[in-house]
């Protein structure tokens, strides 16, 4: 399966069943209608923290994007080989609204993540090397064998400040109201 005609077909989608135009998923996401659409006709790839964004506006767990249909194999999210490297372990799952993914982070990255929605709880455990933390403005290291549990409804972000790979696993709780997303009005353009 080629994850960027996954991405593209499933951005596509969610956002025509909303009824909603690019300019809407814009306004909603916080990216630009430009990107979208390149991103709709598999032209570019978002960064995590981009897709992270979209999924946020979409009100949909972030491995709606790269969780492939059930029985094929799970595939990376590394657009164009970037520092941070995402594989679900656990995609979403409706009855216990989490998403659990495997994460690398290459020596020297860093990962802003915009603020998810409202009442997202984030845990992190670190399996290998170092990752410092961000959370609440406060820098914390982190070493393997350790984990933080935060309110990932604000600005957080991860760095590996160390010359070796940092491997991680993330799992992200997402309030209930997340399975209800609702369709919203059309637009005038796309």
């Amino acid at each position: 399966m080629d994850l960027t005609l996954y991405l593209a077909a499933t951005l596509k989608n969610l956002r025509q069943d909303r009824g909603w135009s690019l300019s809407r998923l814009a306004e909603e996401t916080g990216v630009s209608k430009a990107m979208l659409g390149q991103i709709e006709r598999s032209e570019s790839s978002p960064t995590v923290s981009t897709l992270w964004k979209i999924a946020t506006g979409l009100n949909v767990p972030f491995s709606t994007f790269i969780a492939p249909p059930e029985g094929e194999t799970p595939l990376a999210y590394d657009p164009d080989s970037q520092a941070m490297v995402i594989t679900p372990i656990f995609p979403w799952d409706e009855h216990l609204h989490f998403d659990m993914f495997s994460i690398t982070l290459a020596p020297g990255a860093l990962s802003e993540s915009t603020p998810h929605e409202k009442g997202v709880i984030e845990h992190v455990v670190v399996l290998s090397g170092a990752l410092d933390m961000c959370i609440n403005g406060q820098w914390k290291t982190l070493t393997a064998g350790s984990g933080v549990r935060f309110a990932g409804d604000e600005a957080h972000a991860y760095r590996n400040s160390t010359l070796q790979t940092a491997h991680f696993q993330s799992l992200i709780h997402y309030p209930k109201e997340k399975a209800a997303s609702k369709p919203a009005a059309n637009n005038d353009d796309d």
